[in-house]
């Protein structure tokens, strides 16, 4: 094992341990169920613990440039085997997935509105390549695992997406847990809530659905059966919907915005 390594593994272990004993808590608002899980928990102190004002001593050799840098490098080894089992959990629920109806391939339309409204707001607020990271979608384990693979996470779309996914895992589950319930309580139907729940994130999904059902238990079955099926559909159309629409349309726009297309100068 490499040297730096001594450091990072063992930390590792001990954050999620801490994580999955504090375990998933919910936080009652009113009429609203705040849903937060060990994941938050994780990224959480890590950041923390990473600041530069307390990163010394143990800490130092923890954070060092040479465990951020490896760190950083083969995370998408980690992401292959989980589109690897996305793929294995289709395959025998085909069938199922087909019986649910075709209204379920109509959310996929929102795989590109991240695209749509996300790239000129990006760019507006003055990102650029890192815009291309950070758009591509919701910023979970497909884009992450895409751009990782083309561009490296050291590239500015790595770190484009890594923000995402990082701001997504801390505050998305949050977000959901109380966007749900309040869009319940402006009529939408609980069904069509449950089946929005699924947006290619497990915590996210797990975050809307969880509060839906805290509110509306006697549909506890139909939420979660909805939910899970919109995102077993989401986690396999998701990938083929981003590869051949969402980057396509985000490479025109991108080049249309910034003039790469005429310049050559910044071409997606």
């Amino acid at each position: 094992m490499k040297k730096h390594l001594v450091w990072l593994i063992p930390f590792v272990a001990l954050i999620v341990v801490a994580s999955e004993m504090i375990g998933m808590q919910f936080v009652v608002l009113g009429s609203t169920t705040i849903t937060i899980l060990p994941l938050v928990f994780a990224v959480l102190f890590a950041m923390i613990l990473g600041l530069p004002g307390i990163r010394f001593g143990l800490l130092k050799k923890v954070y060092a440039k040479a465990n951020i840098e490896f760190s950083g490098k083969y995370l998408m080894y980690i992401m292959l085997p989980l589109m690897a089992r996305y793929g294995a959990d289709v395959a025998p629920r085909l069938k199922e997935i087909l019986s649910v109806g075709w209204v379920f391939l109509f959310q996929e339309l929102g795989n590109v509105g991240t695209v749509i409204i996300g790239l000129p707001v990006a760019l507006m607020l003055g990102l650029r390549r890192e815009a291309i990271g950070a758009t591509l979608g919701l910023g979970r384990e497909g884009e992450l695992a895409y751009i990782s693979e083309k561009y490296t996470l050291n590239s500015p779309e790595g770190r484009g997406v890594l923000s995402l996914y990082l701001i997504g895992t801390l505050f998305g589950s949050i977000f959901f847990s109380i966007f749900a319930p309040m869009m319940l309580g402006l009529g939408l139907d609980y069904r069509a809530l449950a089946m929005s729940s699924g947006v290619g994130s497990a915590s996210m999904m797990t975050a809307a659905s969880s509060s839906l059902i805290a509110i509306m238990p006697e549909h506890e079955t139909t939420i979660a059966a909805y939910a899970a099926a919109s995102q077993l559909l989401t986690s396999f159309l998701g990938t083929y919907t981003m590869v051949f629409v969402a980057v396509p349309l985000q490479r025109f726009m991108y080049n249309f915005l910034t003039g790469g297309g005429k310049s050559g100068k910044e071409t997606a």
